[in-house]
Protein backbone atom coordinates (compact mmCIF):
# COMPACT_ATOMS: atom_id res chain seq x y z
CA UNK A 1 0.00 0.00 0.00
CA UNK A 2 0.88 3.62 -0.58
CA UNK A 3 2.44 5.60 2.63
CA UNK A 4 0.22 8.07 1.43
CA UNK A 5 -2.37 6.35 2.31
CA UNK A 6 -1.36 6.28 6.15
CA UNK A 7 -3.06 8.77 8.05
CA UNK A 8 -1.58 8.82 12.18
CA UNK A 9 -3.35 11.17 14.50
CA UNK A 10 -4.04 11.71 18.03
CA UNK A 11 -7.62 10.80 18.19
CA UNK A 12 -10.53 13.37 19.54
CA UNK A 13 -12.79 11.31 21.58
CA UNK A 14 -16.04 12.69 21.11
CA UNK A 15 -15.47 12.69 17.25
CA UNK A 16 -17.61 9.74 16.28
CA UNK A 17 -15.41 8.70 13.55
CA UNK A 18 -12.42 8.26 15.85
CA UNK A 19 -14.52 6.92 18.55
CA UNK A 20 -15.98 4.21 16.33
CA UNK A 21 -12.36 3.60 15.20
CA UNK A 22 -11.41 2.76 18.90
CA UNK A 23 -14.01 0.48 19.19
CA UNK A 24 -13.39 -1.59 15.73
CA UNK A 25 -9.61 -1.43 16.27
CA UNK A 26 -9.71 -2.30 20.65
CA UNK A 27 -11.75 -5.21 19.63
CA UNK A 28 -9.62 -6.69 16.88
CA UNK A 29 -7.01 -6.55 19.42
CA UNK A 30 -9.24 -8.33 21.75
CA UNK A 31 -10.53 -11.31 19.54
CA UNK A 32 -6.48 -12.26 18.79
CA UNK A 33 -5.08 -14.45 21.12
CA UNK A 34 -2.49 -12.24 22.01
CA UNK A 35 -5.59 -10.25 23.28
CA UNK A 36 -7.31 -12.69 25.12
CA UNK A 37 -9.25 -14.46 22.24
CA UNK A 38 -12.43 -12.99 23.51
CA UNK A 39 -14.54 -9.84 21.68
CA UNK A 40 -15.25 -7.05 24.46
CA UNK A 41 -18.91 -6.38 24.99
CA UNK A 42 -20.25 -4.07 22.19
CA UNK A 43 -21.85 -1.67 24.87
CA UNK A 44 -18.18 -1.55 26.43
CA UNK A 45 -16.57 -0.54 23.14
CA UNK A 46 -19.54 2.27 22.81
CA UNK A 47 -18.98 3.89 26.40
CA UNK A 48 -15.45 3.69 25.84
CA UNK A 49 -14.37 6.77 24.46
CA UNK A 50 -16.82 8.33 26.95
CA UNK A 51 -15.19 7.04 29.86
CA UNK A 52 -11.57 7.92 28.38
CA UNK A 53 -12.64 11.16 27.60
CA UNK A 54 -13.52 12.08 31.30
CA UNK A 55 -9.89 10.90 32.09
CA UNK A 56 -7.45 14.30 31.23
CA UNK A 57 -4.40 12.29 31.53
CA UNK A 58 -5.66 9.55 28.62
CA UNK A 59 -4.91 9.76 25.32
CA UNK A 60 -4.97 7.85 22.13
CA UNK A 61 -3.47 7.18 18.93
CA UNK A 62 -5.43 6.26 15.63
CA UNK A 63 -3.78 4.90 12.20
CA UNK A 64 -5.84 5.07 9.61
CA UNK A 65 -5.21 3.48 6.41
CA UNK A 66 -7.30 4.42 3.25
CA UNK A 67 -9.67 5.69 5.61
CA UNK A 68 -10.22 2.45 7.66
CA UNK A 69 -9.19 1.90 11.15
CA UNK A 70 -5.56 -0.13 10.95
CA UNK A 71 -4.26 0.95 14.35
CA UNK A 72 -4.74 2.08 17.78
CA UNK A 73 -2.56 2.94 20.88
CA UNK A 74 -4.08 3.92 24.22
CA UNK A 75 -1.69 5.88 26.76
CA UNK A 76 -2.39 7.36 29.90
CA UNK A 77 0.22 9.97 32.08
CA UNK A 78 1.45 8.68 35.21
CA UNK A 79 4.24 10.77 37.26
CA UNK A 80 7.61 9.10 37.98
CA UNK A 81 8.51 10.24 41.64
CA UNK A 82 12.28 9.96 41.42
CA UNK A 83 12.23 11.87 38.39
CA UNK A 84 9.54 14.12 39.96
CA UNK A 85 8.21 14.34 36.12
CA UNK A 86 5.43 12.80 34.42
CA UNK A 87 5.84 9.65 32.07
CA UNK A 88 3.70 7.94 29.17
CA UNK A 89 2.37 4.32 30.25
CA UNK A 90 1.03 2.55 26.75
CA UNK A 91 -1.71 0.32 27.74
CA UNK A 92 -2.80 -1.04 24.39
CA UNK A 93 -0.83 -1.04 21.17
CA UNK A 94 -2.67 -2.92 18.37
CA UNK A 95 -2.63 -2.90 14.36
CA UNK A 96 -5.53 -4.99 12.24
CA UNK A 97 -4.16 -7.99 10.99
CA UNK A 98 -4.51 -7.42 7.30
CA UNK A 99 -2.46 -4.09 7.96
CA UNK A 100 0.03 -5.26 9.62
CA UNK A 101 3.78 -5.06 8.09
CA UNK A 102 3.07 -1.23 7.15
CA UNK A 103 4.89 0.21 9.95
CA UNK A 104 1.72 1.41 11.72
CA UNK A 105 2.96 0.70 15.29
CA UNK A 106 6.34 2.27 14.58
CA UNK A 107 4.34 5.45 12.87
CA UNK A 108 2.10 5.66 16.33
CA UNK A 109 5.00 5.18 18.61
CA UNK A 110 6.36 8.15 16.83
CA UNK A 111 3.02 9.98 17.65
CA UNK A 112 3.09 9.24 20.92
CA UNK A 113 6.93 10.00 21.86
CA UNK A 114 6.04 13.57 20.11
CA UNK A 115 2.86 13.79 22.80
CA UNK A 116 4.89 12.59 25.27
CA UNK A 117 7.53 15.22 24.56
CA UNK A 118 5.16 17.90 24.51
CA UNK A 119 4.15 16.86 27.82
CA UNK A 120 7.23 17.14 29.37
CA UNK A 121 7.52 13.49 29.95
CA UNK A 122 10.44 11.88 31.22
CA UNK A 123 9.68 7.88 29.90
CA UNK A 124 7.51 6.07 28.19
CA UNK A 125 6.71 2.61 29.56
CA UNK A 126 4.67 -0.43 28.74
CA UNK A 127 4.31 -4.45 29.32
CA UNK A 128 4.34 -6.49 26.72
CA UNK A 129 3.50 -10.76 27.14
CA UNK A 130 6.41 -12.58 27.47
CA UNK A 131 5.32 -14.83 24.07
CA UNK A 132 4.47 -11.56 21.93
CA UNK A 133 7.87 -11.69 20.18
CA UNK A 134 6.46 -9.51 17.47
CA UNK A 135 5.93 -7.21 19.69
CA UNK A 136 8.89 -7.39 21.51
CA UNK A 137 10.77 -6.93 18.39
CA UNK A 138 8.69 -3.92 17.30
CA UNK A 139 9.03 -2.48 20.43
CA UNK A 140 12.89 -2.78 20.33
CA UNK A 141 13.30 -1.32 17.05
CA UNK A 142 11.14 1.89 18.50
CA UNK A 143 14.13 1.80 21.16
CA UNK A 144 12.50 0.61 24.14
CA UNK A 145 14.34 -1.83 26.28
CA UNK A 146 13.18 -3.98 28.98
CA UNK A 147 13.25 -3.14 32.52
CA UNK A 148 13.17 -6.33 33.86
CA UNK A 149 16.08 -6.16 35.75
CA UNK A 150 17.97 -3.76 38.14
CA UNK A 151 21.72 -4.45 38.90
CA UNK A 152 21.20 -2.94 42.80
CA UNK A 153 17.56 -4.68 43.89
CA UNK A 154 16.90 -7.36 41.63
CA UNK A 155 14.09 -8.61 38.71
CA UNK A 156 11.15 -6.26 38.62
CA UNK A 157 7.76 -8.48 38.61
CA UNK A 158 4.41 -6.98 37.07
CA UNK A 159 1.33 -7.78 39.74
CA UNK A 160 -2.03 -7.51 39.76
CA UNK A 161 -4.98 -7.31 41.78
CA UNK A 162 -8.31 -7.29 40.53
CA UNK A 163 -10.83 -5.45 41.91
CA UNK A 164 -14.46 -6.85 41.64
CA UNK A 165 -17.18 -5.14 41.26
Amino acid sequence: MDSAEILVLQASYTNPLHAEAIGVVLNHYAEDPMGGGHPIAPELLQQLPVELAKRPHAFSVLAFVGGEPAGLVNCFEGFSTFACKPLVNVHDVSVVSKFRGLGLSQKMLHKVEEIARQRGCCKITLEVLEGNAVAQGSYTKFGFAPGMFDPNHGRMLFWIKELQA
